[in-house]
């Protein structure tokens, strides 16, 4: 299968571009370069052919020969979208949509959307695919609009799925340091400290970056008429914690590290997931990392580096640090697209 995969210079992408490669899979990768230079480690032996290029700007020729398109080139996270709104919306709601009809008009037939359960906000007990949404965030509205928007654009020659991705951890070498699992290892490393703001209560469902690198290469090699306009959570029961419950994990995975927790947090986003419905749809799947394995390995990972407090806070591997810095010394405009400087 010949796939285009947005984002390839990501966090997620490179790990799903890999993934994909390995599976015999022909792949076209797509970055507009924000996070280019943001490597924490050689870790990666296929890498694809990646067009310079934001989503935005992407047409139909480039899309060519194309059997499906993976797209998680979205701007990455809510401290982003409180900064600058207007254009979270521009790129990851309008941008997302309009790819999607590119690749529609052009004889596209798949199309996975990287959406997130984030879209779930605040919710009592246990939630799955069909319960309702509740986005707190710019984030994850436009995760839900994007569903919305593309789902109804579902036809006999084009077949959307979406992954509802739990929040991803574990280690990369295009490495992000502002995902909570992460955030805290990196902290256990460099501080020997974790000083929770919050009492930790609430829920979050957790999944490697890995295990989703699988779900989207089994979900594209899946029959089209099982994940034809399918929703799915990707994550594991077993992965529904706690913050502190992250937090305890982390800290005992770093000898020494000293764990404090703060008072009740004003942010209510709290909820578990429900993961039966992907393991139903698609056969053989499942997760195989959990928060300790991931933690285990980031240790491992900084011993090998030698992680130090400069890389680890640095704006290489932090998209609003970074996103920031491109915007104040105008490598990027208004709308962050590049300037010809």
């Amino acid at each position: 299968m010949r796939v285009l995969v947005t984002g390839t210079e990501g966090y997620l992408g490179c790990l799903t571009a890999e993934e994909l490669l390995r599976g015999g899979h022909e792949v076209i990768g797509v970055d507009t370069g924000y996070y280019k230079h943001g490597w924490l480690y050689p870790g990666l032996e296929h890498t694809p052919e990646t067009l310079a290029l934001d989503i935005r700007r992407l047409e139909a020729q480039h899309l060519d020969g194309v059997d499906a398109v993976v797209h998680m080139a979205e701007l990455s996270n809510d401290p982003i979208g409180d900064l600058i709104g207007d254009i979270t919306y521009d790129i990851n709601h309008h941008g997302s949509v309009r790819l999607a009809e590119t690749a529609r008009a052009a004889g596209v037939e798949r199309f996975v959307y990287m959406s997130s359960c984030s879209v779930y906000g605040v919710a009592d007990g246990t939630v799955d695919e069909s319960s309702p949404v509740s986005p707190q965030t710019s984030y994850a509205r436009c995760k839900a609009l994007v569903e919305r928007d593309v789902s109804a654009l579902a036809a006999d020659g084009f077949s959307p799925t979406f992954l509802r991705n739990a929040t991803a951890f574990g280690a990369s070498p295009r490495m992000r340091f502002d995902i909570v699992l992460n955030n805290l290892s990196g902290l256990a490393w460099t501080t020997g400290k974790i000083a929770m703001t919050s009492d930790g209560s609430p829920w979050r469902p957790l999944v490697h970056a890995l295990d989703i690198a699988k779900a989207i290469r089994m979900t594209l090699e899946s029959p089209r008429d099982r994940v034809h306009g399918e929703i799915f959570n990707v994550g594991s029961e077993a992965n529904n914690y706690r913050v502190r419950d992250i937090a305890e994990i982390v800290a005992s995975e770093f000898p020494g590290c000293e764990l404090t927790f703060g008072e009740p947090s004003a942010d209510n986003r709290s909820y578990r997931v429900a993961f039966d419905r992907i393991r139903e749809v698609l056969p053989g799947y499942d997760t195989a990392w959990d928060a300790r394995a991931g933690a285990a390995q980031l240790r491992r990972v900084f011993e090998s580096i030698d992680l130090d407090t400069a890389t680890f806070t640095g704006r290489g591997h932090t998209r609003l640090k970074q996103i920031e810095y491109l915007m104040r010394t105008s490598q990027v405009d208004a709308k962050l697209f590049w300037t010809a400087s």
